[in-house]
């Protein structure tokens, strides 16, 4: 009987904790069907705020255009023939015969040394030469008429001569002293005064007298080595003149192949025929043309991205911005051609593409 009693409580006790645990599981299972429907609804409503809101953009369509590269230098008026006259020889300066805007002629005297040293010896000389010449006219009359040795005429001849050469090479001394324009021209700038020393060559200093002829005039200026190779003679070039507000086309007359130590910089010249618009020393503007493309496409460079893949803008399409890389080229005023990554009729996004990422939605204001 006992048996039976523990037997009937064994089984009573072990159900109802059969019952408590379906009780426990039904009560989880209803727990965790009211979360899934808690995390749906958190979820539903990150999903709708995270909804792309639409950015206002400017677009500019795509249309091949012609586009030029010019290389921009400032550059200076001066004359075909600009030359610093100067002495052959050391000494000081006692005069000086011109001023700057004067107009001279080649071999005119512009100004002199002191050279009294040599004067007082041509002086002498000429007295030597004076004597010479009288006593071998003298003995040549006498001969002419049988009077007198040969030897003795022949003689008198060889000193005269002599004496001649000698007057003449220091004449020829005396004229190293001055100083003459070696062109005809115009007096462009006068960098002597009296009592300065004058040097052969302008010495170090480079000082003396600049001759310039305007009947031709060029344009020069420097540019630096990167630009080696990329212009040649023939050209086209823009003359822009701010001080008479105007312009000349021309084309580049030479240019130098030889890259200044000093300046890492190379010449550049443009012949001009007279011109009464230009004046020496006058400063303008040269724009060298270097690229044309009659039918390139062009976009303004602000609007590229540089980023690790490459050179990135934006396109809308289907009113979404679309990520597109492009090979760029030649790149001047503000402008840069598109070798590849774009096509006639995109349309490319200039305005509101800061903040875009590829597919966002766009708006075209």
């Amino acid at each position: 009987m006992k048996k039976i009693i523990v037997v009937v409580i064994a089984s009573s006790l072990l159900f109802a904790c059969k019952q408590e645990q379906q009780k426990s599981l039904a009560t989880l299972k209803a727990e965790r069907a009211a979360l899934d429907e808690q995390i749906k609804a958190i979820e539903a409503k990150e999903t709708s705020s995270k909804v792309r809101k639409s950015t206002d953009v400017s677009v500019m369509s795509i249309t091949p255009t012609a586009f030029v590269a010019n290389i921009d230098i400032q550059a200076q008026v001066t004359g075909e023939q600009n030359v610093l006259a100067s002495p052959q020889a050391p000494g000081t300066v006692t005069k000086i015969f011109v001023k700057p805007g004067q107009h001279v002629s080649s071999g005119q005297v512009l100004a002199t040394l002191d050279a009294s040293a040599l004067e007082q010896q041509i002086q002498a000389v000429e007295a030597t030469l004076s004597f010479a010449r009288s006593a071998y006219d003298r003995l040549q009359k006498l001969y002419a008429q049988n009077i007198g040795s040969e030897i003795k005429l022949l003689e008198t001849k060889a000193q005269y001569e002599s004496a001649s050469k000698q007057k003449n090479a220091l004449q020829a001394q005396l004229n190293m002293y001055k100083i003459k324009s070696p062109i005809t021209g115009t007096i462009d700038a006068v960098t002597l005064k009296v009592g300065d020393v004058a040097q052969p060559g302008g010495g170090p200093a480079q000082t003396g007298i600049r001759v310039v002829s305007f009947d031709k005039l060029k344009v020069e200026a420097n540019l630096g080595e990167n630009y080696l190779g990329k212009v040649k003679t023939g050209n086209a070039v823009l003359l822009v003149l701010p001080d008479i507000n105007d312009s000349i086309a021309t084309k580049l007359s030479y240019v130098s192949q030889a890259v200044d130590n000093a300046s890492r910089t190379f010449h550049v010249e443009v012949s001009m025929p007279q011109n009464k618009l230009l004046h020496p020393n006058m400063s303008c503007k040269m724009q060298i043309t270097n690229y044309k493309n009659p039918s390139a496409i062009v976009i303004p460079i602000s609007i590229v991205q540089k980023t690790a893949e490459g050179d990135l803008i934006y396109i809308e399409e289907n009113k979404k911005a679309k990520a597109v890389f492009l090979k760029l080229g030649n790149l001047y005023n503000g402008k840069v051609e598109v070798l590849s990554g774009l096509k006639a009729g995109d349309r490319v996004i200039v305005e509101g593409f800061a903040e875009l990422d590829n597919g966002a939605p766009v708006t075209i204001k």
